[in-house]
């Protein structure tokens, strides 16, 4: 955890200490593996977006979605939807759960999102996302945040959004220096990104292509952001918010945060399901390069959490592994 006693930036009066945070990435940054990124120096956490509809129903994915313990605040939960009216009511049920600030997801570029104007489908209406903000920044008490896109394809908005998301009261903008159109191809603009820094007087966090402690820097002097969200990059190299790029981190630590998070996600989802959805982080974590098509196929096998420690083993004690 970031020891620094000056936080680098505030969300309204709420102080972050850090300048690299995990990003919300569905499917990655539940429970297990978010707070594994917390304690290793992530500078606040962001939950899994969640859907207004279900977060309105009688579904029990939002429960598990906002689930967090209390070290890993300041804990921002993520929400996504088209309706404003919706997307206030479900504010302002989540806001009973006490997290520290409320976030707008208008970057997902998911087709059955995007394409029903949700994520960044928000984006191509500023005149919704402006109704949207005036409505959460009135009702709520905690901050309202966004996390946006350069837009929707080459007509690109991004700078009219954040001085909309700043004008009607949110205190941080988030964006990810890539359109709807690209999705994760190409590289990511930093340019666009120190553009938005340079508008607007609320905090910004700059996201896409950080895949080591030195983009961390580089993003930083480039776009002189507040602070640095790594999303993919974080997935193999959780030690990066530790700054440490993952060729220094020792195989004994690798190994130890593998059982750490492992043992996580049997507590948070029971053995089946947790074993189950830790593979594609064991995929990431092991590094296939580094091993043979058998030994890949073994990681990727369904099994409990128990006979997955004892292949783990086996791989570690293996002679070509360098890692």
């Amino acid at each position: 955890m970031n020891e620094s006693k000056t936080p680098n930036f505030f969300i309204r009066d709420l102080p972050i200490y850090g300048d690299a945070i995990l990003a919300p990435m569905d499917g990655y940054s539940d429970w297990p593996f978010r707070s594994l990124c917390r304690e290793l120096g992530s500078a606040m956490s962001y939950t899994e977006f969640i859907k207004v509809e279900k977060i309105l129903s009688k579904s029990k994915q939002p429960a598990k979605r906002m689930y967090f313990n209390e070290p890993e605040r300041p804990i921002t939960f993520q929400i996504y939807g088209e309706d404003p009216e919706l997307i206030l009511q479900a504010a302002l049920k989540i806001q009973e759960n006490n997290p520290d600030v409320i976030d707008l997801n208008m970057g997902c570029p998911a087709k059955t999102i995007a394409d029903r104007g949700a994520g960044v489908g928000m984006m191509p209406s500023p005149l919704r996302i402006a109704r949207t903000f005036r409505k959460l920044v009135k009702h709520l008490r905690v901050p309202v945040t966004g996390k946006i896109r350069l837009g929707w394809d080459k007509k690109k908005n991004y700078k009219l959004i954040a001085r909309i998301i700043e004008e009607e009261g949110g205190s941080l903008v988030a964006v990810h220096g890539r359109t709807k159109e690209q999705r994760y191809a190409g590289n990511a603009d930093w340019d666009a990104i120190a553009e938005v820094k340079s508008l607007v007087k609320i905090p910004v966090i700059g996201s896409g292509d950080v895949k080591t402690v030195a983009d961390i820097d580089r993003m930083k002097a480039h776009a002189n952001v507040d602070a640095v969200m790594i999303g993919r990059g974080a997935i193999p190299n959780p030690w990066i918010f530790s700054r440490l790029d993952r060729d220094q981190v020792p195989p004994d630590v690798v190994k130890a945060t593998i059982r750490k998070h492992l043992a996580r996600c049997v507590e948070f989802y029971g053995d089946e399901d947790g074993s189950r959805l830790f593979r594609k982080n064991a995929v990431q974590y092991v590094m296939m390069n580094h091993l043979s098509r058998d030994e890949r196929k073994e990681i990727l096998k369904s099994r409990p959490s128990a006979e997955f420690l004892e292949l783990l083993e086996k791989i570690y004690d293996s002679p070509v592994m360098q890692i």
